[in-house]
This record gives C-alpha cells, structure tokens and sequence, in this order.
C-alpha cells in the first residue's frame, strides 16, 4: 500500500479542518477554514468534541483487592471530595484579555513552577483544579491565589528558520504544590472585572508507576496543533503546508479550547471514568515517559488517550518495553504513534520544544547531526510502522460512519448487550485504524469491531482489535478517534452534541472501558484472556 500522504495545502488546510469539527462554532470564529482530504495515510485532519456531561451510574467497585502501590494514592478518597462545578470558562473574553503558560509541562508533587501571563487587566487570580470525577463535578478547586498585578507581555517574534513562535515572556509568580494530590490540573487565568478567563494545563506527575494504570497526557500532540502565535505543525497564518512551523514550543499559551489544548476533547472524559472507577492511577505526560527510562516499570498498565499521535523515539522504545515486561497497553482512540518527533530544549528548560520536520527532514540541522529523520514512523528513512506496537494502523480521513459490532462474545462486550451486526450511527470517525497485515503485525490479534468505511470514494474498513504477547501483556486500540469522545455522549443524537453520538455509543463506550480498564488493573490480562486470531476470517484469503 503507498503511505506517502498528501503533501501542499492540502494538509494543512485539512488539519484546520479537523480543529474546525472539533471545537463548532468555536474553531470556526478562530478562523480555521473547512477543507477535507483523505489518504490511506495522512491527508489533512481531525476532529474533536464537545460537552461533558455529568449523568453517569455511581461508582462500581473496582478489582477485588487491589491496593493503592506505595508510592500512589488513594483515588477514591480523593473523588469523594466535594468537587467544583464551576471550574469552566464562562467568560473567555476577547482574544488576549488573559492567556498564559507554564513553564514546566509537569511537576512531581511539592515542585513549584512558573506561571507566564499576559492580560490587558490590572490584577488577576489563578485556581487551581484537580480534574477527576468528583461525583460528576468533574473538578476539584485545590488551589486560589490572591489578586496579583497584570501586564500586557512583549509581542511574540517567529524564528525566521524553522517558524517557531517565542514568547519571552517574564515569570509573572511562582506557584508552590504544596499538598497538591497527584493528576491532571487546568489552572483557570480570571482577569480582574470579568475581561477574561482561559486555561492553563499542568500535570502533577507520579514518581512512580508500579501496580497503577498510567495516564498518559498527549502534550506532544497538544502542542502540535497549537496555533497560538499563527503557526503550528501544519500551517502557518497563510494557510499553506510550506509555511508550518518545523519545530513548535510549550513556551506559548494554548490557542486551542480556551487555552487546555486538546485535554476536554479528548483526555477529561477518560479521566473522569478512570477515577470514577476508583482503580489505581498513576499520571504522567509524553514527555515524562520520553526522558524517564524507568518510569513505567511494573506498571499494570499504559492508557493512550484519544489523540496521541506525535511521539519520540524513545517514547515509543519505553512504551514497547513496558509492553514486554508485561504492562497491559490501551489505545483509546486512533492515528496513535505517527509522527516521529525529537524533543529539544528551550530558553525555559528541557524537552520543551517539539521538532517535526515532515516531509523536509533532510533540512533538519539534528538529522543531519545523526538523530533520526522527524518523518512520520512508517516512512523512509528509519521506516518502522505504528503497527508492530499498535496492533492497527492509520488508514485514513476524514470519515462518518457506524461503528459494527462483529465480536459480541468477546470479554470486553460483557453487559453491554451488544449482538452480532449491531451499529453505532457516527462511532467511526473521523480518523480511523484497521488490522492490516501488510505492515507488521503481533499475532494472535482478534478483531472485535469491523466497520465498512468510505473514504472520499476509497472503501475500507475501521477495526477495533486485542491482541496478547509472550510477556503476558495485553494491547488494545479502539481503532476509532471518538471513542473517549462518546464516553459523554447522550440522548438521541439529534442535537448535533458529540457529533451525533447518542446514549446507545455512550453506553457502549462505557462498558467496554469499563471491563477494560477494571481487568487490564489487575496485571497481565493475556495470562488469562489470551487473543483468538481471527484476521483470517474477518478479512479472509
């Protein structure tokens, strides 16, 4: 199959559009045009969602005892806090009323980091939430700070040679996580007399991982198409692919989602599920587990969350090994592990710019130095497909399609009620994965779901699929990005909510994480629920 993906505007108008269906009305008044595209690759992007709804079934018992690992902490008693139901922006305000970042990705608890805000406000405050599940809230308040003074930072400058916006914006305070609890924070910016409001998101990173389930934050991918400044991985304020930033930096405020970059879209509704499980977690970031070799040793398992798709090198060689050791891993959406990426310092620290250079690797001064090509992982020079890890590979975009149920027997279709050929209208979407077995394969891989797709006049199918190793680990990818997207969805879909996803996706969504996260906490789930090879038979020959 030629995976040589589309190269001009095409991709970057595309990935425009993929934010545009992210974020509605939203992404649309930013200014992000509408172009589509589909390759069985690349093409231009995305999709998103939108909601977070609040009405799931109590919390259910988790894996029978399981304990909390010395280093971890009680997650259930940390959900049974009183949560904050007004953690959200309500009132954006004008573009640069406020906007900020942190100048470290992630901290263990007890670290301090800097906060860089920009407002046109004389005075602002900082609160600190915890996102969770908190009886449905969603959010903790764990922190509030006094009234401190505003200023309207420098402009931004582009580098001339690889487009990277920089910032150089002055500390504006130091903020101290004294008594924070481990997980996934978003800082909310309130500029004095109501101006504005945004986000900043913050990782409050486990030491260790041994006997938890990881939760992976995707800030690689994050910043990626983060647009702050006019450019991004994909364009740059002509729109056109020639004119995207080689290399991209955390040192800016998120443009994205009122400044969490892609964590509500894709991440929060996970998260929340997670905790409302109760089973133990352990939190972490792309970075983290790039620079830290050990991090994930004896963890029960690894979670990719629903956009994950720019990875380093030795994110991916650390992961693998987790994976051989015997750490369960969950891809929970789709275009996982595709772009080869290489993480480089900034003026704030390290690992806190992102290289990419695509299709113009040979330009890139690290290449040339003996690092590997920035090129996506399945592609010359280096090639090494997703695949061989994932179980799947990217097939395509963009795609609307319902989601098929082919395995109801299978373990993790258990009390969902699901039978043979039952559809879910707008599950597929809108990029998909599938089992194919021209790139590198574990086996035994059993595939669950089978989805006919057509994409832009190409038919193909969307798999979910589980596949078990020597090690005794387990992988599973669901194969479609709106998976964690649909753990929210409600009603009948009429609304438009979710894209159209409706109560019947929710449930099933849910059910299915649920079997999966409860037994992939619990060690090894391939010592006990080992894969039935049935490639043959779904795709025959």
């Amino acid at each position: 199959m030629d995976q040589e993906h589309i190269s001009g505007d095409g991709e970057g108008a595309g990935r425009r559009r993929f934010l545009a269906l992210a974020t509605g009305a939203a992404a649309t008044a930013a200014g992000l045009a509408a172009v589509a595209g589909c390759a069985n690759g690349d093409a231009g992007k995305r999709d998103g969602a939108d909601g977070a709804g609040t009405g799931e079934s109590p919390a259910p018992s988790g894996p029978p005892g399981k304990k909390e690992g010395p280093h971890g902490f009680d997650v259930r008693a940390e959900n049974a806090r009183p949560g904050n139901a007004d953690w959200q922006v309500s009132k954006a305000g004008p573009a640069r009323a406020i906007e900020g970042f942190a100048d470290r990705v992630s901290v263990l608890p007890g670290e301090s980091f800097g906060l860089h805000v920009s407002t046109t406000a004389p005075r602002f405050t900082v609160s600190a939430y915890r996102m969770g599940w908190y009886g449905g809230a969603r959010a903790r308040l764990v922190w509030r700070s006094e009234a401190l003074p505003g200023v309207r930072q420098p402009d931004h400058t582009v580098e001339a040679s690889t487009r990277t916006v920089r910032t150089r914006w002055a500390r504006s305070t130091t903020v101290e996580t004294k008594d924070w609890p481990e997980g996934c924070y978003l800082l909310r910016l309130d500029a004095q007399g109501g101006e504005g409001q945004r986000f900043v998101p913050v990782t409050v990173r486990s030491a260790a991982t041994a006997g938890r389930t990881v939760v992976v934050n995707a800030v690689a991918t994050w910043q990626a198409y983060n647009r702050w400044g006019g450019y991004g991985s994909y364009d740059g304020p002509s729109g056109g692919y020639a004119s995207r930033a080689l290399a991209v930096t955390f040192d800016r405020p998120y443009e994205y989602d009122d400044g969490a970059g892609l964590f509500l879209v894709y991440e929060a509704p996970l998260l929340a599920l997670a905790e409302r499980l109760g089973i133990p977690l352990a939190y972490t970031t792309t970075t983290d587990v790039a620079r830290e070799k050990r991090l994930l040793e004896g963890a029960a398992a690894v979670l990719s969350l629903g956009h994950d798709e720019y990875w380093s090198p030795e994110q991916r060689a650390h992961v693998t090994a987790a994976r051989d050791a015997g750490t369960n891993i969950a891809i929970l959406g789709a275009n996982c592990c595709y772009r080869r990426i290489r993480l480089e310092a900034s003026e704030l620290g390290p690992d806190r710019t992102v290289v990419c250079y695509k299709s113009s690797y040979a330009q890139d001064p690290g290449f040339k130095r003996g690092h590997p090509a920035t090129v996506d992982f399945r592609s010359a020079p280096g090639a090494d497909p997703e695949s061989s890890l994932l179980g799947v590979i990217y097939d395509g975009y963009p795609v609307d399609a319902p989601y098929v149920v082919t395995n109801p027997g299978h373990w993790l279709f258990e009390g969902t009620g699901a039978k043979a050929g039952d559809s879910y209208p707008h599950l597929v979407g809108v990029e998909y994965d599938k089992v194919n077995t021209g790139f590198t394969t574990p086996r035994p891989i059993e595939i669950l779901a089978h989805s006919p797709v057509v994409c832009e006049g190409r038919p193909s199918h969307q798999d979910t699929a589980y596949y078990t190793t020597p090690s005794g680990a387990a992988v599973f990818a669901t194969g479609t990005m709106r998976w964690v997207e649909a753990l929210d969805a409600k009603g009948d879909g009429r609304s438009g909510t979710n894209h159209g996803l409706d109560a019947r996706s929710g449930a099933l969504t849910t059910r299915v994480t649920e079997n999966l996260l409860r037994v992939f906490a619990a060690g090894p789930a391939g010592r006990t629920r080992a894969a039935q090879d049935n490639v043959k038979a779904v795709y025959g020959g």
